[in-house]
C-alpha cells in the first residue's frame, strides 16, 4: 500500500516574517553592492590638525588648514604611504586651494571653497555619498569644480563648498544600508551651516545638492532659514516617508538620471535597513528637477542636463521654483527624525 506524500509543513506568520525581512535586506544589499566596488581606505597616519578660532580671518582659516594638508603629506610620505602622498599633494592645488576644514587622518575629511565666499549670495554645499574618501577626492572635486564654472557664467557671486565632513560608508558594507552614518554627519552639517552663511555675503542663499547616501544626511539635518533648496539626487530613499516629514523648510527637489544604477534599489525599510519611499516618486512630494540620461556618478558633468537642473536650483532659475521659503509664512515643521 503505497504512502501519501507528507504535506510539507507551512512556515508560521513568525517564520513567514523573518523570511520576507531576510529576502528584502537581502535585496536592497544586492542591489547597492552589486553595482559598484568599493575604494579601499587604509588608515594612514596624520598628525591632530590644528583648528583656527571662530574669529579667525577667513584668510587665516584657509591658510591654516592648508598648512594641515601639508602636514598630512609630510606624515604620509615618511611612513611610506606615497599614494596618499601625491593625492594629497594635488589636492594642495599649488599652494592655492581653500579650506574651511580639514583631517588627514583615517579616511580623511575636507572641507574645501570655490569661488568668493565672501561676496557670494548663492552658495552651493555638496554633500557626497558613500566611498569619498582622500583618496578618492579627486572625483568630488571635478564635481565642485565643473558646478562652480556652471554658476559663475551666469552669477559671479556664486560659491561652491565641497563638503567631505564625515566618515562616508563604503559601498560595500552593512553601514551603507542604514541611517547610523548619516545622524552622525547630520549633527556636524547642522552645526556647521550656521557657520558657513556667517562667512558668505549678508542674505546669501544656501542650497544643499545631496549625492546618493548624501542625500540620506540632508534629509536628517535641520536647517535655519539660510538654506532655501535641498536636491536630492542618486538617492537611494532618505529613510522618511515624504518631504514634508524633513526637519527644514527648504523646498525640496529630487532627480535621477535615466542610466542610474540605483533605481533597482528596493526601496524598503524593515528592521533598520534600506531606505524607504522613492524621492522621485511624486507621493514622496518634492519638486522634479531634469536629471538627464546619465549614470550614477554623472550629474555634475559639464554640459549635462543634471548640472543645468542643479545650477537652476542653486541660483533660482528652475521653472518649477516657488517663491523662496523665506518670503513664506511657513508652518512649523517637525524636527522629529524618520
Amino acid at each position: 500500500m503505497s504512502r501519501r506524500p507528507r504535506p510539507t509543513a507551512r512556515p508560521d506568520g513568525r517564520s513567514r516574517g523573518r523570511l520576507r525581512r531576510t529576502l528584502l535586506a537581502g535585496l536592497v544589499a544586492a542591489a547597492v553592492v552589486f553595482p559598484v566596488s568599493a575604494a579601499a581606505s587604509p588608515e594612514v597616519p596624520a598628525p591632530a590638525p590644528a583648528v583656527p578660532g571662530e574669529s579667525a580671518a577667513l584668510p587665516d582659516r584657509y591658510a591654516a588648514h592648508l598648512a594641515n594638508l601639508a602636514a598630512a603629506a609630510r606624515t604620509a610620505e615618511n611612513a611610506g604611504r606615497n599614494g596618499r602622498a601625491a593625492k594629497l599633494r594635488a589636492m594642495e592645488g599649488g599652494g592655492g586651494a581653500r579650506f574651511l576644514g580639514f583631517d588627514g587622518r583615517g579616511k580623511g575629511r575636507a572641507i574645501e571653497v570655490f569661488g568668493d565666499l565672501e561676496t557670494a549670495d548663492r552658495v552651493a554645499v555638496l554633500i557626497p555619498g558613500s566611498d569619498t574618501t582622500l583618496d578618492t577626492y579627486q572625483r568630488f572635486r571635478a564635481g565642485a569644480v565643473a558646478l562652480q564654472q556652471r554658476l559663475r557664467a551666469e552669477h559671479a557671486r556664486s560659491a561652491v563648498v565641497a563638503w567631505l565632513g564625515y566618515d562616508t560608508p563604503g559601498t560595500i558594507s552593512p553601514a551603507v544600508l542604514t541611517t547610523g552614518r548619516a545622524d552622525e554627519a547630520a549633527a556636524e552639517l547642522g552645526s556647521f551651516l550656521p557657520r558657513l552663511a556667517r562667512l558668505a555675503a549678508p542674505q546669501a542663499r544656501l542650497s544643499l545638492l545631496c549625492h546618493s547616501y548624501g542625500s540620506v544626511v540632508c534629509a536628517r539635518t535641520e536647517t535655519g532659514p539660510a538654506v532655501t533648496d535641498i536636491a536630492l539626487f542618486g538617492s537611494p530613499g532618505t529613510g522618511a516617508g515624504s518631504a514634508a516629514d524633513l526637519p527644514t523648510r527648504a523646498r525640496i527637489w529630487a532627480g535621477r538620471g535615466g542610466g542610474d544604477w540605483i533605481s533597482g534599489v528596493p526601496h524598503v525599510r524593515l528592521g533598520g535597513f534600506g531606505f524607504g519611499t522613492d524621492p522621485v516618486d511624486p507621493s514622496f512630494g518634492a519638486l522634479p528637477f531634469p536629471a538627464g540620461s546619465g549614470g550614477h556618478s554623472d550629474y555634475l558633468k559639464p554640459g549635462t542636463e543634471s548640472l543645468e537642473g542643479l545650477a537652476g536650483i542653486v541660483l533660482g532659475s528652475s521653472p518649477a521654483a516657488r517663491p523662496a521659503p523665506s518670503a513664506l509664512a511657513a508652518p512649523e515643521v517637525s524636527h522629529a527624525r524618520a
